[in-house]
Order: C-alpha cells, then sequence, then structure tokens
C-alpha cells in the first residue's frame, strides 16, 4: 500500500512539474512581465530544476533547449520509479 501513494505522489510531482516547465516555456515566447506573481512562482520553482541542465547545454542560436532535456528527464525517472518500487 505503501508503494502505492509513493508511486502516485511520485506520478503527480512529475506531472506538476513538467506542466510548470511547459506553461514557463509558453511564457517565455509571449514575454510576461517576469516580476508578476505567476512569473516569479514560474521561476522559482523551475529554475532549480532547468539550470543544471543549461550548463549541460547551452542555449544555441538563441534557443534554450535544457526544458527538453528536463522533461526528458523527468519522465525517465518517473518511469524508473514505476519499474522498481
Amino acid at each position: 500500500m505503501n508503494n502505492h501513494l509513493l508511486l502516485n505522489f511520485i506520478d503527480l510531482l512529475a506531472i506538476t512539474l513538467q506542466l510548470l516547465i511547459i506553461v514557463r516555456v509558453i511564457m517565455s515566447w509571449l514575454r510576461p512581465n517576469p516580476t508578476s506573481p505567476i512569473g516569479r512562482f514560474l521561476l522559482e520553482v523551475t529554475d532549480p530544476i532547468l539550470k543544471p541542465f543549461q550548463m549541460i547545454l547551452p542555449s544555441v542560436a538563441g534557443l534554450d533547449f535544457s526544458p527538453i532535456l528536463a522533461l526528458i528527464t523527468i519522465q525517465v525517472l518517473q518511469s524508473l520509479a514505476q519499474n522498481y518500487l
């Protein structure tokens, strides 16, 4: 039973992080005010996830591919948790 709760939590966390990263990407295209409460929240939550990937994979021609790498990593970790818990 505990594994089931843990897997549900991991799934919810993974989906939430993926959605926040996707919203951040979409908002970056729209250039919203980063000091707005929503913009600040997105940056505070997603920056710690994206920064390590930005150091590994610098932007190319002004395009930041770190969200793609972060989304793939979250998906892999979620899959590993489902297979091993």
